[in-house]
Parts: structure tokens; C-alpha cells; sequence
């Protein structure tokens, strides 16, 4: 797995009748087609060790190989392992699909979570539950996912990408990139509808969020889409309902093009909790992974 960590000198804290506990780390989940190096400027704005690993089918990593079904458990598996090698606190970070795998994750690993700040996870199986406008939002993405699923079937890989970041960002984005991230994206491409499925499709009762009880952040861009802007509302409500930032002027992609107000929340979000209450017993690593 191919990770960005940012140079510390470790230190080691002690308390009286305690273990040494190793000091917290960060580790921060791109959107999807993107890859770790999204969050750069992230990277070396946090006073400490930062993991920015590349999800399945994006940077480094190569796809899910195609003779089984993609699950999100799959993408969550190799997190996990890292956060079962670091025994540290851990920070978790996520943006869009990023946040979806994050939030499974903190369901998983809960006792290991020290905070969690999400940017308009696409938890899409939220909108299940928010009335007609939900209703209204999934069969949205449902519509979305079987066009690009169409034209991938087809061989146009090149106008699947096409459609996929225009909707995320506004008309004629993706003619807007270099030719390298253009490529970039066309290659990640063909995990975008089994991304919708498992995300339409998970199961994790949303109860499992309310009982958690870690320092939460929830940020949606002023001008997110529906889909977004109902699931981080419908989290927030669940979970923590003074999680939620409005970031002004910013859209789905907020992280990118609203980065330093993004990455203040985010500091600030950390800085305000207190990993000393996650515990680093062992008896995480019984947990089913």
C-alpha cells in the first residue's frame, strides 16, 4: 500500500501504571478516482504522522480482480490492517466515497478511533431513510450509476469518466484536466457502479453510528448536491447534531477547492479531542475485520 507519511520523531508517553502509549496518528481517505496525494496540503499542515493510502482501483493500487463481487468490506480490509499495525490512536479522515469507508471503519474499529471528520461521505444507503427527498436523491444516483454502467458496457470508457466528474462537479470539468489525470480517472473508472452498489447497498444499521461515541466532524459544501447535502444532515442528526459545518462557497469537491477552510475544520476537529480516552489494550485485534 502506498502511503505519504510526513517526518516526526516519535515520543512516547507514559502514565503512572500504564503501558507506553504510542502518540496519535492521522489517516485520511481520498474521493473516489482520486488518490492519496489529494490530501498533500493536509499532510503538512497536521503537527503529526499522517497515512494517506490509495484506494482500490486509484494511484498505486491496482483493481479488485473481477471474478467476485466487489463489497465495501474489501476496500475497508486493508484500512483496518493498517490501523491494527499502527496501535496508535488514529484520526480518520474521509471525503465522499473516502467518508463511506471511513464511517464503516469507525464502526469496526471504534475503540481504536480518536476522531472522526468526514467531508460529505456518499453513504448513499442514508437516503433510505429521509423521506421523499431521499426517495427522490437515490433514484438520482441509481439513474447516474446505469448510464455510466451503460457506457462502460459499451467501451466508452472515455465519456463514463466524462460523466461521472462533470456530475460531481459541474459541466465540462473533466475536458478541463491534464491529459495525465484524465487518464487517471478513465482507468479508475469501471469501479464507479460497484462503488454505488455497496454504498446503496450496505447494511450497518444506522443505530451502530448513534452508539458511537467518538469526537465528530461533519462538513458539507454550501453548494453540495442533494444526495450529500441530505446524508451529512441525516448523519449529523444521528450521531452528534453540533457536528455539522456548512463550508461557504463550496461544493462536493470542497476539500480541493476550498482546502485551507477544509483542512482548519479538520485541525480544529483534532486538536478538540482527546485520544488519551481511545484505548490501545489488544482487544481490538479479536474484533471481525
Amino acid at each position: 500500500m502506498k502511503t505519504f507519511a510526513a517526518p516526526q520523531a516519535s515520543r512516547i508517553i507514559t502514565e503512572p501504571g500504564s503501558s507506553p502509549r504510542k502518540p496519535a496518528v492521522a489517516i485520511a481517505l481520498h474521493c473516489s478516482g482520486s488518490s492519496g496525494r489529494q490530501w498533500s496540503a493536509l499532510r503538512m499542515s497536521l503537527r503529526l504522522q499522517v497515512f494517506t493510502p490509495d484506494l482500490m482501483g486509484c494511484g498505486a493500487m491496482p483493481h479488485l480482480a473481477d471474478y467476485r463481487p466487489f463489497r465495501l468490506a474489501d476496500e475497508v480490509r486493508s484500512i483496518v490492517a493498517l490501523i491494527n499495525e499502527l496501535e496508535a490512536p488514529v484520526h480518520l479522515i474521509g471525503h465522499s466515497y473516502g467518508g463511506a469507508v471511513a464511517l464503516r471503519i469507525s464502526v469496526e474499529r471504534p475503540n481504536r478511533i480518536a476522531s472522526l471528520t468526514l467531508y460529505e461521505p456518499t453513504a448513499f444507503y442514508v437516503l433510505k431513510v429521509c423521506g421523499d427527498a431521499g426517495d427522490a436523491a437515490l433514484k438520482e444516483i441509481r439513474a447516474l450509476a446505469e448510464e455510466i454502467d451503460k457506457q462502460i458496457a459499451a467501451g466508452s470508457y472515455r465519456r463514463a469518466a466524462c460523466r461521472f466528474v462533470d456530475y460531481w462537479n459541474g459541466p465540462k470539468t473533466f475536458d478541463s484536466l491534464s491529459q495525465d489525470t484524465q487518464k487517471k480517472v478513465i482507468r479508475y473508472v469501471p469501479k464507479v457502479c460497484p462503488e454505488f452498489r455497496v454504498l446503496i447497498g450496505e447494511r450497518t444499521p444506522l443505530l451502530a453510528y448513534r452508539k458511537l461515541r467518538i469526537p465528530l466532524l461533519i462538513m458539507c459544501g454550501e453548494h453540495a448536491p442533494t444526495s450529500t447535502q441530505l446524508i451529512a444532515r441525516k448523519l449529523a442528526t444521528i450521531m452528534n447534531p453540533g457536528s455539522l459545518r456548512i463550508i461557504a462557497g463550496a461544493g462536493h469537491m470542497g476539500p480541493i477547492t476550498h482546502s485551507d477552510v477544509v483542512i482548519q475544520n479538520t485541525i480544529a476537529r483534532i486538536d478538540g479531542s482527546d485520544p488519551a480516552g481511545v484505548s490501545n489494550t489488544a482487544s481490538w485485534t479479536r474484533q471481525a475485520a
